[in-house]
């Protein structure tokens, strides 16, 4: 059974009230539209364009490569102005489909036609969920058609939906909830008609209780579906966290929840397979939240994926003056942003914009070993070590520590005394030792390929 909440963890203010009553608004943005071929964990999409193609809504403009991996679809129809390397959050320049938006939106044949997902085999479902593009929504960008393809499946026996949306500010969840609520609950039917022995949980923390009200209630004579209320603590979203918490199930750093028997996508993923399946719809649009206190008009938005930040902004009002901090994602586990020429992405869930007196500048001072980074991490970690081995360098050190199996949540940072960048450090040794196993794979590949072609030398003499 679960415990409804997780060991660790912390309680930062929320913010949502900023957000959390204002109606999600669709927007028709105007211009160029960024399609960066790497919006996933995998490989990057192969374009299937080239520059003067004319393209419609929904149309598949890069194809998945390799197992792990998910197509691009556009948002918009258009024509193709150029593939080219462009910036995107994350600060690096990502090869990109770039599309003039004419501003008709004209579709591919058979979008948004109606399908009974019952009549459907496994295959298909699984099928069309690949052909839409859809990933993780909640951040990770894991290709959600491998999710669903566990090697056991007849083992799964819980689906939980996320629907916890522990970070601070962030509402576009919640809102999906009060609005359409149908569709995540018919997405959640989908999965489940995957894996015949699965019950499906929705899982909400207690600081939304309209949306668990209503939920509830839609459920009520679903015998396969229940709606589990969870303690509001940070992280409790966490793939982890949220099992521990459900079913009781601990889940180590070896073994993938699947092999626990349970897997999980997040409210916008779930909604995302019901447009795709039950409507003919493929991912094209993502909701964001737009919010700070530097916001004219806080608010939620539903725009077409490729969407320029700016414009964003400017339909929530634009700065109510010059923000002294812009975060793309939550304040936990964000990014900040120097620039808004960048583009909506699957992976894009907020703009938050602060003024100076809601941004900490105090100093970093030396580590005064309290041990509070420990009791926070709801991972079980040692940060006051991890961040040795990261000044040292020492990724042995580091790895032994289980550093590379730190989820980033932020919950260490926030809570340091010191004020000491704790989660940066490890994020920046996890590049590291990860450009590190591609140097080494990528010189064994090539030692391998030379033996090879040595042998086939030494047999032809």
């Amino acid at each position: 059974m679960g415990v409804s909440t997780f060991k660790g963890g912390v309680h930062p203010y929320d913010g949502k009230e900023l957000a959390m009553d204002k109606a999600i608004v669709d927007l028709r943005p105007e211009g160029l539209m960024v399609y960066p071929l790497s919006q996933h964990i995998g490989a990057p999409a192969t374009p299937l364009v080239q520059k003067g193609d004319r393209v419609l809504m929904g149309q598949k403009i890069a194809e998945a490569t390799g197992f792990i991996s998910a197509p691009v679809i556009s948002s918009v129809s258009g024509t193709v102005k150029s593939i080219e390397k462009r910036l995107t959050v994350g600060g690096n320049m990502v090869e990109s489909v770039v599309v003039e938006n004419d501003q008709e939106y004209e579709t591919i044949p058979g979008f948004g036609e109606k399908r009974d997902y019952t009549k459907l085999s496994k295959e298909e479902i699984v099928q069309i969920v690949k052909d839409a593009g859809i990933v993780g929504l909640g951040g990770a960008g894991f290709p959600t058609s491998v999710k669903l393809c566990p090697k056991n499946p007849d083992k799964i026996d819980y689906f939980l939906a996320n629907a916890v949306e522990c970070e601070p500010y962030l509402t576009s969840d919640y809102r999906d909830m009060l609005e359409t609520p149908e569709k995540l609950i018919g997405g959640l039917k989908v999965v489940l008609s995957l894996f015949p022995s699965a019950k499906g949980k929705i899982c909400i923390e207690d600081n939304k209780p309209e949306a668990i009200r209503i939920l509830t209630e839609m459920t009520k004579d679903e015998a396969n579906i229940e709606v589990v209320s969870l303690k509001t603590r940070y992280p409790q979203g966490g793939e982890r966290q949220l099992i521990y918490a459900v079913t009781g199930r601990k889940i180590n750093f070896s073994i993938l929840p699947a092999d626990k028997g349970v897997l999980v996508n997040n409210t916008d993923t779930l909604i995302a397979i019901y447009e795709a399946v039950c409507e003919s719809k493929p991912l094209v649009r993502r909701i964001l939240t737009v919010t700070g206190d530097a916001v004219a008009h806080p608010g939620n938005f539903r725009v077409p994926l490729g969407t320029n930040y700016q414009q964003l902004v400017d339909a929530a009002g634009g700065f109510t003056e010059e923000p002294e901090k812009i975060i793309s994602g939550g304040p936990m586990m964000g990014m900040s942003l120097f620039k808004l020429d960048v583009p909506v992405t699957k992976n894009s869930s907020s703009i938050l914009a602060f003024k100076e007196d809601q941004v900490s500048k105090e100093p970093v001072t030396p580590c005064i070993n309290c041990g509070r980074c420990a009791v926070a991490c709801p991972t079980n970690l040692m940060p006051v070590m991890m961040m040795k081995a990261v000044l040292q360098k020492d990724i042995n050190r580091f790895t032994a520590l289980y550093g590379t199996e730190c989820i980033e949540c932020g919950c260490c940072s926030y809570v340091c005394p010191a004020k000491r960048p704790l989660t940066q450090g490890f994020k920046e040794m996890k590049r590291r030792i990860k450009a590190e196993m591609a140097r080494k794979a990528a010189a064994e590949k090539k030692a391998a390929e030379e033996k090879k072609v040595a042998e086939e030398k030494k047999g032809e003499a």
